[in-house]
């Protein structure tokens, strides 16, 4: 009997996982996943955007305007930091990340630090932000890879 045919390739199979960590995530307007993986194609590591461990998401607002320090930017964790973060082995030296939204500058700081070499993300809606400008810049300088991944139509659906 030949092989099935149909079956997703890596960049499906760890996009989808990055897009289904997003999920988890309880942020009303952006549900950002990641999903950190070794050289060989093992998950290492997985997070979403959300508050720290410890802090009520009843307790600090989700909100995107006004008074910055009563909206949800100074305290929620980027998905791309949740995953390094999350992570519990020694090493992510030569690991590449699978994120939903390019990350921006306070993220890639951290991937640059932890030793990531490749970023496949799906967009790039805030490209025109100097947030993303300066990731990039320290992104081209520290020779991390950075690839936009084009959806392939597939459609997965999971009854849970």
């Amino acid at each position: 009997m030949p092989k099935r045919e149909k079956y997703i390739n890596w960049d499906e199979y760890f996009m989808g996982i990055a897009l289904l960590s997003g999920e988890r995530s309880k942020d009303p307007n952006s549900q950002v996943g990641a999903c950190i993986v070794s050289q060989d194609n093992k998950i290492l590591s997985m997070g979403y955007n959300g508050f720290p461990i410890g802090c009520s998401d009843e307790d600090i607002s989700w909100e995107r305007e006004g008074d910055v320090l009563d909206t949800k930017y100074p305290y929620v964790c980027h998905a791309e930091l949740n995953a390094i973060l999350n992570y519990t082995g020694t090493s992510l030296k030569g690991s590449k990340v699978y994120v939903a939204l390019f990350p921006c500058n306070e993220c890639a700081k951290a991937i640059i630090q932890s030793g990531i070499k490749e970023i496949i993300y799906m967009d790039d809606k805030y490209k025109d932000t100097d947030s993303v400008k300066a990731s990039k810049k320290m992104l081209d300088m520290c020779h991390v890879k950075y690839t936009q991944y084009i959806p392939t139509g597939k459609k997965i659906e999971l009854n849970l």
